[in-house]
């Protein structure tokens, strides 16, 4: 049986889907009506909305409009027992309760098979531009008023995106472009870097360290989340694992003695 969309009001900017649903096809929904579910990860024509909570995925606008769980009003899961639980709501304004649904982003399975959720979206933006440029500015533009979408670094370039209102989207640009990012560009890197094989490697670390990590990956084959400090690479040098400090040591011999 094919996926639904169970029920979708624009006027409310809220939809309930079936967790089978692929994500692309949700989008292309809420499009008709200028809407969209503002995540992006790799391959969505691939993505089930399943797989997008269970696994928290994300994409390059990560950095403008948060992960999914920000995004998420409810769901209702399948328990191992095979109970049918709900949590959340359907409305943007629910406070009724605490947000457990939350707890099954990111969560792989672990916690039931999620069988339906409904997510706030919100109106397109009217205008969206890329643009790249030398890495240099990065940390001018992470301390300035700018207010990219997206902030990638891929090999020899630093990407950025504005969203928006015509008139603030142009304002940024201006103010980009004083920066040395003038070259206008397209998300092509994002869909070449994940459509390649094997399976990229992920590290997360500050995002004041990004360069330096990178550098010490010494890979050509990236795509890293400048914003976040989240590094997709394939080869390279992977950093040697850093000591557990002393609480995580403590919660590590407490809960999982056995695992090394």
């Amino acid at each position: 049986m094919t996926a639904r969309i169970l029920e979708y009001h624009p006027e409310d900017m809220t939809v309930t889907v079936e967790a089978g649903l692929l994500l692309s096809e949700l989008q292309d929904r809420l499009r008709q009506s200028g809407q969209w579910l503002p995540i992006d990860p790799p391959l969505p024509e691939r993505t089930t909305i399943g797989e997008l909570l269970s696994e928290n995925l994300s994409g390059p606008r990560r950095y403008g409009y948060g992960t999914i769980r920000e995004h998420l009003l409810g769901l209702s899961a399948r328990l191992a027992d095979g109970r049918v639980i709900k949590s959340g709501g359907k409305v943007v304004k629910n406070v009724a309760g605490y947000d457990l649904h939350k707890l099954f982003v990111g969560s792989h399975g672990t916690l039931g098979a999620i069988l339906q959720a409904t997510f706030k979206v919100r109106p397109f933006p009217e205008k969206e531009i890329f643009l790249k440029g030398p890495l240099a500015p990065l940390d001018q533009i992470l301390e300035s008023e700018l207010s990219p979408i997206v902030i990638d670094l891929v090999p020899s370039n630093l990407v950025i995106s504005f969203a928006g209102t015509r008139e603030e989207v142009d304002w940024q640009v201006g103010v980009a472009k004083s920066f040395g990012i003038t070259e206008p560009t397209t998300l092509d890197y994002e869909r070449d870097f994940w459509s390649r094989t094997p399976a990229p490697s992920k590290l997360s670390v500050l995002p004041s360290r990004l360069i330096e990590t990178i550098k010490t990956l010494g890979t050509d084959s990236f795509v890293a989340r400048a914003g976040n400090g989240i590094i997709y690479y394939r080869g390279g040098t992977p950093p040697a694992a850093r000591p557990l400090d002393k609480v995580s040591a403590r919660l590590l011999a407490t809960f999982a003695p056995n695992l090394k």
